[in-house]
């Protein structure tokens, strides 16, 4: 996941200070765990019956796959509007 050599990983940064998220096994211990809870999430939408209004909301894992759909359509409408509102790096100097 991290190209970086494990002696590069140990050092503290530059303040000198480490946190619990600057060690990568921590940061891969919260992506397993995040995928486990959403995999069960997934696995649970089998095993309730749902009062939906819409048809499509019976589909199987429909919020999921439309809450990931929304979340990519917002970043990439987020990099598009960033093309045209962003400012130079110094508009506020003299």
């Amino acid at each position: 996941m991290n190209d970086m050599p494990e002696q590069d990983q140990q050092q503290p940064p530059e303040g000198g200070k480490r946190y619990w998220l600057d060690d990568i096994k921590n940061v891969n211990k919260i992506f397993v765990v995040l995928v486990i809870v959403c995999a069960g999430l997934i696995g649970a939408d089998l095993f309730y019956h749902k009062h939906a209004v819409y048809d499509v909301e019976n589909w199987f894992g429909f919020y999921g796959f439309y809450a990931l759909f929304l979340s990519i359509a917002l970043v990439l409408t987020s990099k598009v509007l960033g093309k045209f509102l962003v400012r130079d790096e110094d508009y506020y100097d003299d």
